[in-house]
């Protein structure tokens, strides 16, 4: 098992448990440090959707010279199947502000082999899922040693697949990302983005989000990250409920009465450990 780097984190989240991820496109860098600076969990600079291909070498460039200059955020590269890949590794490679890559479109552990093989032992590879070949190979993907966590690359997935985004629609995708993610002892994956600017249906579909085991999602925009955070933690009510579980059933089960009661305790002792990361206390 890849043992990953110590890199610093865009908020005090650390990446095996962020909520919101940012993707910016590399073609705007006087929106990285704003980015940065807002309440995302976690930011990553795109170099491949948001970027036309005569457009990646400028990009790729902005990327670099903001990253040398001290700041730090993830970023998103070409798939493997692409000349922009290896460009892109050999670009990022060692620059102390990578704190690590998102590989789109990936559809082998091998892909994810492959890319680490050009990076710094331990960089952390966010392996994208967008595709009907990629969602197949899913387990196989998670079980890669480089492998830090799973996304969902939802849209394209649907244009790969013809499928709509009805929660049924998506509900086998979203679910084999989670069973395989569990199996593989990774953390839970992140789910696709809300595109609408309206924070009701944001909310809803974080929720859903939420529902399928997953427990990050992309953003398209920085003034999505609150409504994602809120929605992917316990709330002040969650909290009381397994404060008070936890109490009557003893931190290591001594009150545990039947079979029942050990399921209750676990999750609420994943509600607490969820609470104490996000800062959210009982209601």
């Amino acid at each position: 098992m890849t043992t990953f780097m110590e890199t610093p984190v865009t908020s005090g989240v650390a990446p095996e448990r962020a909520r919101s991820w940012l993707l910016v496109p590399a073609t705007k860098p006087e929106a990285f440090t704003a980015a940065v600076e807002s309440e995302v969990d976690a930011v990553i600079l795109d170099i491949e959707d948001a970027v036309a291909p005569a457009a990646k070498p400028a990009a790729r460039r902005a990327v670099v010279e903001w990253l040398e200059a001290g700041n730090t955020a993830w970023v998103r590269i070409n798939d493997a199947t692409t000349s922009f890949w290896a460009d892109d590794l050999a670009a990022l490679a060692g620059l102390k502000g990578l704190a690590g890559v998102m590989l789109a479109k990936t559809e082998s552990g091998n892909q994810v082999e492959a890319t680490a093989s050009r990076l710094p032992e331990g960089t952390r590879i966010l392996a994208l899922i967008e595709s009907a070949m990629g969602l197949e190979a899913t387990p196989e993907i998670a079980r890669a040693d480089a492998t830090f966590r799973l996304a969902f690359g939802s849209g394209d997935f649907r244009r790969d697949t013809g499928m709509s985004d009805a929660p049924l629609a998506m509900a086998y995708p979203r679910s084999r990302l989670v069973v395989a993610s569990r199996a593989a002892r990774l953390p839970g994956p992140i789910d696709g983005p809300t595109l609408v600017a309206d924070d009701a249906i944001l909310s809803r579909d974080s929720a859903l989000t939420l529902s399928m085991g997953m427990t990050g999602k992309l953003c398209m925009r920085p003034e999505q990250a609150p409504v994602v955070n809120r929605e992917l933690a316990p709330t002040p009510g969650d909290v009381t409920w397994s404060n008070d579980t936890i109490d009557d059933l003893g931190v290591d089960g001594a009150g545990v009465r039947d079979g029942s009661d050990l399921p209750r305790l676990a999750k609420a002792l994943k509600i607490r450990e969820a609470a104490e990361v996000f800062g959210i206390d009982a209601g």
